[in-house]
């Protein structure tokens, strides 16, 4: 009697499975979730997210064959009732080509900050942590006493690489006194990894008296630290926070920027790699504005400070900077427009209306937050 023959099933380790699937996009893995129970346990594991993450970015460096990428927000037509968030890569020529784009899915909000395929966006009285990729997000209501709206704030989002974590920081200054007493500035602290807030004082031993107030521009993430414009008194500085041992830091601003008095705004951006300060003052001949680019070649040592001078016209709003130095702004008439500082090459990128604009040299897209709420 012959016997049927079953051709026998071929099992791959544990561990080879695991170094598969974290080599494989968010969208496939989704999908695999639906394998088997094994396979769902290993993909949502916080110990594989970190790997898939990890991944991702030697991935992204090895396949880097582009100018990085655009993200940015607008009001399409299409969507009166919201803002939808695209995403372009940008080509050797300097221009985009659009990747994807999705409705935003809070209202009321602004983008602060963007890491790890993570958005962070908020108002006065809630932060959301938004991870677009698997449509699941976080809210966190803020302490009412921290969010009267004449209390000044800045907020950031940033990794601690020491912890291989997550965190944002919110450092809040207040208008006022409570009878005589003035209150010292404060910060509050999200770490993703325990979801869990913490308030510290923000204090500095260089300093003598209280931070009284915070520009409420989003942060600048730099050299493992969240940088913002920051006053005690009359006095001006950059206020950093160092993300993984959580201390606060002076670092002086050029004295030289300080005496001009026809400034139109300044903002903290990195630049070429280092920290730098952009300031507008208004031009002689009334016309045109001149962009003043400090940048700090040492970074904390004062005396590094240099300055290059630019011509611009029209500028509406100032988003930040390339990898290679080219600004980012809004030019009103034209939308978003790229300028070389170096040759005054200028590119009209195509984007009209845009609210929020980031450049990131590695778009990725992570598991990260895969225990947060569905969208």
């Amino acid at each position: 009697m012959s016997q049927s023959w079953k051709k026998p099933i071929l099992t791959l380790p544990d561990d080879v499975v695991f170094d598969i699937l974290a080599r494989l996009p968010v969208k496939s893995l989704i999908r695999f979730r639906c394998v088997s129970k094994s396979w769902t346990f290993t993909i949502t594991n916080p110990v594989f997210i970190t790997t898939h993450l990890n991944q991702a970015r030697i991935l992204s460096l090895k396949n880097s064959n582009n100018n990085g990428y655009l993200l940015y927000t607008r009001l399409p037509v299409e969507l009166l009732s919201g803002k939808e968030l695209c995403s372009a890569v940008r080509n050797s020529d300097r221009t985009l080509t659009q990747i994807c784009k999705s409705e935003i899915p809070f209202s009321g909000c602004r983008i602060i900050g963007y890491c790890n395929g993570l958005f962070c966006l908020g108002n006065h009285r809630v932060i959301n942590l938004w991870n677009p990729s698997i449509r699941k997000f976080k809210s966190f209501r803020l302490m009412p006493w921290l969010t009267r709206p004449h209390n000044r704030f800045a907020v950031g989002i940033a990794h601690d690489s020491r912890n291989d974590d997550h965190k944002i920081v919110r450092m809040v200054s207040f208008q006022g006194f409570i009878g005589v007493i003035a209150l010292p500035a404060v910060a509050e602290v999200y770490t993703l990894s325990t979801d869990s807030w913490r308030r510290i004082m923000i204090s500095v031993d260089s300093l003598s008296g209280y931070i009284d107030d915070i520009d409420e521009s989003p942060c600048v993430f730099f050299n493992g630290a969240l940088h913002c414009l920051a006053k005690v008194g009359d006095y001006k500085f950059i206020l950093s926070f160092d993300i993984n041992d959580e201390s606060f830091r002076e670092i002086m601003l050029p004295g030289n920027y300080l005496n001009r008095s026809d400034r139109h705004f300044e903002q903290l951006v990195v630049f070429k790699g280092s920290l730098a300060l952009i300031v507008f003052v208004e031009g002689e001949d009334g016309e045109r504005d001149i962009c003043h680019i400090w940048v700090m070649r040492e970074y904390g040592v004062v005396n590094s400070w240099t300055e290059k001078s630019v011509p611009m016209e029209n500028v509406g709003q100032l988003f930040g900077c390339t990898e290679n130095g080219e600004l980012l702004f809004k030019k009103f008439g034209t939308g978003l427009v790229s300028l070389d500082p170096a040759s005054l090459n200028e590119q009209i990128l195509g984007i009209k209306n845009s609210t929020w604009v980031t450049y990131t040299p590695n778009f990725l897209e992570s598991l990260v937050l895969f225990d947060g709420v569905n969208l």
